[in-house]
């Protein structure tokens, strides 16, 4: 039998003929034991406004209401199958019940790191919610070198391009497929050592080498829903390599790095606006100039760690700065231990900074609480060690438009 409204909804002052039209039903998208449930309401709304709207799960029923769309359906189970269907409610009663959405299957955000020095062609992936160890998920496909050092994506796609020697290759990663990379065009030129960020829109890949004398300040973009051959940003302030970088929905945010030339290390940060192209402008230094540095971001906020810095030493310093203001960045506490060539990825809530090497590579993962400033805690292993390699998060609101 069809899905019904609650009976407790029909009562004396009840008329068929002045409830509202059922809701169109949109898309429903999951999330950790949960899913938005997206709907267009009812050109006519009967005899009276429309009151609340409902949005029903199946199996279990689950029921959750909202003023408008989307309605969030909370207290689902992870891994298991859902559709749902809406409907409103006004002074008369219950509309029809819309027609039902596609299946969406709720699952918790993963964070998921790419090759690496020491790493191989491995992907490792882990559950950002539950403190665990990650597992060798997927490979990469043949042409992307296996010490990829930067990367940028959106909550279905991660992007992937340049290494430590020098390439022009970029290829992409679909989360949910769990398979091999593939191509995804090429960058403006040969490059190595470049930083990474990205909306859930476009990626951005900035500075790094030439591989032979210089370093770079070419930014390049990418439109992550479309393959295709990157497009010419703009430049960084400063021509830098080892550099790493992070976003909003709206700014992206490079920070540290060094000079090929000159061997000189960078605390400068700078600033783009994603969407619109154009060279970087000064945001603020981090607290000590360092390169071979990890960063991951949620909404507010930017977090900078590890790396090496003048002289070679290895710090275990993590910085932050608030995204949306311009400014120096400020000390959040220190990682379990001093290492440069991390990799790290970002939830709405918690960022996990991985792998790194000193003199040898680490497996470690640390995790932090973005909002919350304090030194770093043991969340796991990676299934080996790695180095030099780069990480994305598939539930990170960061992205969101």
């Amino acid at each position: 039998m069809p899905l019904r409204p609650p009976a407790g909804y029909i009562y004396p002052g009840y008329d068929p003929l002045q409830v509202p039209n059922a809701p169109t039903i949109g898309t429903a998208t999951g999330g950790d034991a949960q899913a938005s449930v997206a709907f267009t309401a009812p050109s006519n709304v009967g005899g009276s406004a429309i009151s609340a709207y409902y949005a029903v799960s199946n199996p279990d029923r689950i029921t959750a209401s909202g003023a408008s769309s989307p309605v969030t359906v909370t207290g689902l189970t992870n891994g298991t199958a859902y559709t749902f269907q809406v409907w409103a409610l006004n002074t008369f009663g219950p509309s029809p019940f819309s027609a039902a959405s596609g299946s969406v299957t709720p699952a918790p955000p993963y964070a998921f790191w790419f090759g690496g020095s020491t790493g191989g062609n491995v992907i490792d992936r882990v559950a950002v919610t539950s403190l665990s160890n990650a597992i060798d998920f997927a490979d990469f496909g043949t042409g992307l070198p296996t010490a990829s050092t930067a990367a940028g994506g959106s909550n279905t796609r991660a992007v992937l391009a340049a290494n430590n020697t020098t390439s022009n290759v970029i290829q992409y990663f679909t989360y949910a497929a769990g398979g091999v990379t593939a191509d995804f065009g090429d960058l403006t030129a040969l490059i190595a050592a470049m930083a990474g960020c990205s909306n859930n829109t476009r990626a951005v890949f900035a500075g790094g080498d030439n591989g032979s004398t210089a370093s770079v300040a070419t930014m390049n973009y990418v439109t992550i829903a479309t393959t295709g051959n990157a497009i010419s940003f703009g430049n960084l302030s400063v021509a830098r390599g080892w550099a790493q970088g992070c976003a909003t929905s709206t700014r992206g945010v490079f920070g540290g790095g060094n000079d090929f030339a000159s061997g000189a290390y960078y605390n400068i940060l700078d600033y783009i606006t994603i969407a619109t192209t154009g060279n970087a402008i000064d945001f603020g230094d981090l607290t000590v100039e360092r390169e071979r540095i990890s960063s991951c971001s949620n909404a507010t906020r930017g977090i900078w760690a590890g790396g090496r810095t003048t002289g070679g030493t290895r710090v275990n310093v993590i910085d932050y700065v608030t995204m949306a203001s311009t400014g120096n960045a400020t000390d959040f506490g220190d990682m379990l231990y001093a290492a440069q060539g991390m990799a790290a990825a970002c939830t709405a809530t918690r960022g996990l900074i991985a792998g790194g090497q000193t003199t040898v590579g680490f497996n470690n993962i640390n995790y932090i609480t973005i909002d919350s400033a304090g030194n770093a805690i043991d969340f796991g292993d990676l299934s080996r060690t790695h180095a030099g390699f780069c990480a994305t998060c598939d539930g990170n609101p960061a992205q969101q438009p």
